[in-house]
């Protein structure tokens, strides 16, 4: 396992237990987001970095009982609390690495990825492992539950020209792993990048 992998499932284990009780008011942020991309009864849907498993709800509802839901991540403990949530009744949990997923070429709709980004350590090459995975003209929610600038005031840190979700940086980063940004929203109460897999 590389360092990268070793340094966010540290991270996130070491947080699991507490992670919904420290974020409680984020539920109607991630049904919103959800409800933006577009998604019918029967598709099938990926939560790529699914932590606890928060989306899953919101996705299994805009898909219906005949749609697929997944939820991957990294981190069993993050996995765990998922299940002890009781959101693994929502979609179906994975322990998998966004970078290698288990999935066959084209077999989903969507993927929904919620502060994910900040933690991939090849991100063209793994956002275009997330494109793999969908099929032309399936969609990709790029989404957090505050802004770049909240997230930043929070973690004690200010933004860097560099940050990979500033739009100027995302549009292009974007296109290079198969994607075509369609709308882009930073406020203070979200961040959400929507975009459709190019052909």
């Amino acid at each position: 396992m590389s360092d990268d992998h070793t340094h966010v499932q540290e991270f996130f284990a070491a947080r699991a237990a507490g992670w919904d009780s420290k974020f409680p008011d984020d539920g109607p942020a991630f049904a919103a987001a959800v409800a933006e991309m577009g998604l019918r009864p029967g598709d099938r849907v990926l939560d790529a970095g699914c932590g606890t498993g928060r989306a899953l709800p919101p996705l299994r509802a805009a898909v219906g009982p005949a749609g697929v839901v997944v939820g991957v991540d990294l981190t069993p403990a993050m996995l765990q609390a998922a299940v002890r949530a009781g959101r693994d009744r929502a979609g179906r949990l994975l322990l998998a690495d966004v970078a290698a997923l288990p999935l066959c070429r084209g077999a989903l709709d969507a993927v929904f990825a919620a502060g994910l980004i900040a933690h991939l350590p090849e991100p063209v090459a793994n956002l275009r492992e997330l494109a793999r995975v969908v099929r032309p003209g399936g969609r990709l929610a790029l989404f957090h539950p505050i802004g770049r600038a909240a997230l930043a005031a929070r973690q004690g840190r200010r933004i860097t020209p560099d940050d990979l979700r500033a739009e100027a940086n995302l549009r292009p980063l974007l296109e290079r792993a198969g994607w075509r940004m369609t709308s882009y929203a930073d406020e203070e109460a979200r961040f959400l990048a929507l975009a459709t897999r190019e052909d």
